[in-house]
């Protein structure tokens, strides 16, 4: 039987990523900070499985992980925690670097002393591509081929953690990979991020709960949405190859905010603009303006697709958040 480690195991993707280790026959031990020791909601139907287990455990701490490492030897090692809202990182940037890039600097450092067969899988993201994008046939995209250039502590703090990765790959021939994942959303997102914070005002309203507007940032900003679901499965291929690479998972399509908000609003034959306010207090100091991903190289090396469409991913929430289902 397999070990898998997953840090940030009470977030959107830890919780799903277990669910799909679990099916398959993994023993996991989910590994969560101190802070996040009273919201287990997202995992509270695998409290009882007999094959996972719960430890604390903090980035930030060296010594820490050294344990950690020592104690389980894992066969794989997947890195979902981080601080991820883009928003918060611009009003705590040290705190972000120190998580989402000098943490991984001290999971890397672990594995190589103390376990070093261990398969690390770390997660990237879109954001450290920024504003730049390659054209092919007039349309906008991002590949592994792409130059990064972030536009936020969080996209920078990212980045990092994604050269330390390639370095000790090379350097110490770990095997270590990085996804770079675009936006991926699901009845499981937090609250403070746009797409689930749309759709669980809509539940509220349909439940009679909602007393004011919604107030929502830039709605041009364009995104590649996919579910979660599909995304913590490529997480999983990426470790079961022969040798370790780094892969864009999306879509390949974009949508903007507005566009979201009008299919989410549509889904339960209400008019956004009733219900809606522009709040400039909710822009960020400096905008991604345009994500839209090529997973090729994904799709032909992982055999991974997508499942989920933008339709069926609105659908999903909003069923959710609306209905309970």
């Amino acid at each position: 039987m397999k070990t898998a480690l997953v840090t940030g195991v009470t977030g959107q993707d830890g919780s799903y990523l277990c669910d799909l280790l679990l099916d398959k026959e993994y023993s996991v031990v989910g590994l969560y900070r101190r802070s996040s020791n009273n919201n287990f909601e997202r995992i509270k139907h695998l409290l009882d499985h007999p094959r996972l287990s719960l430890e604390e455990f903090d980035l930030t701490d060296p010594n820490g992980i050294n344990t950690t490492l020592r104690k389980h030897q894992p066969d794989e090692f997947y890195n979902l925690a981080a601080q991820s809202h883009v928003g918060t990182s611009f009003k705590q940037p040290t705190t972000t670097f120190e998580i989402d890039a000098v943490g991984v600097i001290n999971l890397l450092e672990a594995i190589k002393n103390y376990s070093p067969l261990t398969r690390f899988y770390q997660a990237g993201t879109s954001e450290m591509f920024g504003r730049n994008f390659d054209t092919k046939d007039g349309h906008k995209y991002q590949s592994e081929m792409t130059k990064m250039l972030p536009q936020s502590p969080y996209g920078v703090a990212k980045l990092a953690a994604y050269h330390m990765v390639q370095i000790y790959r090379s350097a110490y021939n770990l095997y270590c990979c990085c996804g770079i994942l675009f936006n991926h959303e699901s009845p499981r997102r937090g609250e403070c991020f746009v797409t689930r914070k749309i759709t669980k005002y809509i539940g509220d309203l349909i439940k009679n709960k909602n007393k004011g507007l919604l107030e929502l940032g830039n709605l041009d900003a364009h995104r590649d949405w996919g579910h979660a679901k599909d995304y913590v499965y490529g997480m999983y291929l990426m470790l079961q190859q022969a040798n370790a690479d780094d892969y864009v998972l999306s879509t390949g399509q974009t949508h903007s905010v507005k566009e979201f908000l009008i299919a989410a609003f549509n889904s339960v034959d209400l008019d956004y603009n009733k219900y809606t306010v522009i709040n400039e207090n909710l822009f960020r100091p400096a905008e991604v303006d345009y994500l839209r991903g090529d997973s090729s190289k994904a799709r032909e090396k992982l055999g991974w697709a997508p499942t989920y469409t933008f339709d069926t991913l609105v659908k999903d929430m909003i069923n959710s958040d609306c209905y309970g289902s």
